[in-house]
């Protein structure tokens, strides 16, 4: 399969007759190279029946399991991605392009947060009510039943291991879908899992959207916890509304960044560099939008080119992203904008696309009202710190969101003002381990990390107990 490889839709499913059975393929290039990585066979319907009638048989055992039993389990699997990390890592950065540092990164904090589920687990605990003096009232947490994770592409290894973790910990079985993109990493990472556990308690298929829709519209799984778009997420929340499943959803993000009057205008231009290009601009978190004070602008803009103008083209995940990315680019040149750096996509195979600065933007582009997800800082000049902030606030996701200000005032307003979950002042990106938030908007609802996630895949029964008459 290797040499020279001019398709780059990366993802297309491949029917091969197997006996009197076919397979669909998801297929996978290196978007760095335009080589192909391989082909992962997709989930079919019976198989994936199989999967989620054995969690729902299993779940009950592994409840009863004690939770210092299956803590122990997540701090050995949290070994196990530690042993083989950099055979992870080559396996996101073959499907995705993320430099093998970064994963690397990535795989040590998903096996970290295995660790902090691990300790957090035996904590969860609930409540004794004060009742009358010859009862025992209490509210106590029990597992969900059987968790559906669909997770994404962009930072596969972390960010499934804390819907895993936290699931796993409080007693639930769980059906792991990875993301169609990285699916080797997926497989990987799910065996790793359940090496460290009872069997069937993690169980991991393949897929693209159609088998997540399958398993979203069971009436026998109890959670649907999904880290993707918004049009995905929305697609969920209708199923499950019909099966009466939980779900737990981190969609999409528009993430603003307002820089005040007052700041030092490189040293901005720097946090905005990190934001909107880290990972080529494809984190949940990234900077999608920068509205200026106009007393800065100037020297932030130009700060802001020469950090884009020092960076390579990257690759995105794959040439419909780039597309994707570019369709919204084209879109701001054709209503206006200019880009300072960057803007059109490279000669040569792979997915590149470079780190791009448009200015001259306003709220009707696409790149300013949608999730643009690459390395794109469009930049909104505005008049006055109550300008930007109320543009920031007008959006319908409502992710995370940076104010970069010297102002203590200002920054109370932003914080208290911007419809997020997370607002970060003078850091783009950061904060204390352990922290949780609700996405607002068409960003989901729910928390995706931290102790509150332990809530998330439980529920409360509450108990009253009374002895018999004698």
């Amino acid at each position: 399969m290797r040499g020279n490889h001019r398709d780059m839709s990366r993802l297309r499913a491949v029917t091969i007759a197997e006996g009197h059975s076919t397979a669909e393929l998801i297929e996978i290039i290196d978007p760095g190279t335009g080589v192909p990585v391989g082909r992962v066979p997709m989930t079919d319907p019976a198989e994936l029946d199989r999967k989620v009638r054995r969690a729902n048989h299993i779940q009950p055992e592994w409840a009863r399991t004690p939770v210092g039993e299956r803590a122990g389990s997540l701090r050995s699997a949290a070994a196990l991605l530690r042993e083989h990390v950099r055979e992870l890592a080559q396996c996101n950065h073959a499907e995705t392009g993320r430099p093998p540092s970064e994963a690397e990164e990535g795989v040590l904090a998903g096996a970290s947060t295995l660790e902090q589920y691990a300790e957090l687990g035996p904590l969860h605990r609930g409540k004794s009510l004060q009742g009358d003096d010859d009862a025992i009232d209490l509210m106590v947490w029990e597992p969900r039943g059987v968790v559906v994770a669909l997770t994404p592409w962009n930072d596969p290894v972390a960010v499934s291991c804390g819907l895993l973790g936290a699931a796993v910990v409080t007693g639930n079985a769980v059906i792991y879908k990875p993301s169609e993109r990285a699916p080797h990493t997926g497989a990987l990472l799910g065996e790793l899992l359940a090496r460290a556990l009872p069997e069937a308690v993690l169980q991991t298929v393949q897929g693209d959207g159609t088998v997540g829709a399958l398993l979203a519209a069971r009436s026998d799984v109890d959670v649907v916890a999904h880290v993707g778009s918004t049009a995905a997420g929305r697609s969920i929340a209708a199923s499950v509304a019909a099966t009466g499943a939980k779900a737990l959803l981190e969609n999409g993000g528009n993430d603003a960044l307002v820089v005040d009057a007052g700041v030092d205008p490189v040293w901005a231009a720097e946090q905005a560099a990190l934001g909107a290009f880290a990972n080529v601009g494809q984190i949940c978190v990234a900077v999608e939008r920068i509205f200026v004070h106009v007393e800065v602008a100037e020297t932030f803009i130009a700060a802001l080119a020469i950090e884009a103008k020092s960076l390579s083209p990257a690759p995105l995940v794959d040439r419909r992203h780039r597309a994707h990315v570019h369709a919204h680019v084209r879109d701001a040149l054709d209503r206006g904008a200019e880009a300072i750096v960057g803007g059109a996509i490279p000669d040569g195979d792979g997915a590149h696309y470079p780190a791009t600065v448009l200015t001259h933007c306003d709220p009707t582009m696409r790149v300013m009202r949608e999730e643009t997800f690459g390395p794109v800082a469009p930049v909104r000049v505005v008049d006055s710190f109550d300008q930007g902030l109320a543009e920031a606030a007008a959006d319908e996701y409502g992710l995370a969101a940076t104010v970069l200000t010297p102002s203590m005032a200002n920054a109370q307003r932003a914080w208290r003002e911007l419809p997020v979950g997370t607002v970060k002042i003078n850091a783009v990106f950061g904060g204390a381990p352990g922290g949780a938030a609700h996405p607002h908007g068409a960003s989901g609802s729910g928390y995706g990390y931290g102790p509150e996630l332990l809530d998330e895949m439980s529920q409360t029964k509450a108990v009253h107990l009374r002895p018999a008459p004698r």
